[in-house]
């Protein structure tokens, strides 16, 4: 009875090999909803400045002289690093770095720490990282 099973597959199989033959194309249908949803994706990402990930928070008050004398004491230590300095009524803000993973901002606190003890990693919308060309 096995055998004669195998014997079934086989001779099914060979006959789908042989008679359906591929015609090469291959059609999607979609419903219009999903290429509405998808374009609505788009247009919200465009509006976005750059990407969800981490920074570190360096100062946070309503002093726009203390804000800027952190981030110059900051970009005077670590010059390669990018500083943001921001207003949201009434408060300034200092947040440095472009962190995708909050693991790469909790590293580079471990160096800012020393200098500035108060500093701590914040979700934010980061730059895009720049591309290196070999």
């Amino acid at each position: 009875m096995t055998g004669l099973k195998v014997h079934i597959l086989l001779g099914y199989l060979l006959w789908v090999f042989w008679f359906v033959q591929p015609t090469g194309k291959i059609v999607f249908s979609e419903d219009r909803r999903i290429a509405v949803l998808f374009r609505r994706y788009l247009d919200e990402n465009a509006r976005k400045p750059g990407l969800d990930g981490y920074r570190i928070q360096l100062y946070f008050g309503n002093e726009r002289e203390k804000a800027r004398e952190v981030k110059t004491a900051f970009l005077r230590q670590f010059s390669d690093m990018s500083a943001h300095e921001s207003y949201q009524q009434p408060n300034f803000r200092v947040r440095v770095g472009d962190f995708r993973t909050r693991l790469e901002a909790l590293r580079f606190l471990k160096q800012v720490s020393s200098s500035f003890p108060a500093a701590f990693v914040v979700t934010d919308q980061i730059n895009l990282p720049e591309i290196h060309k070999p």
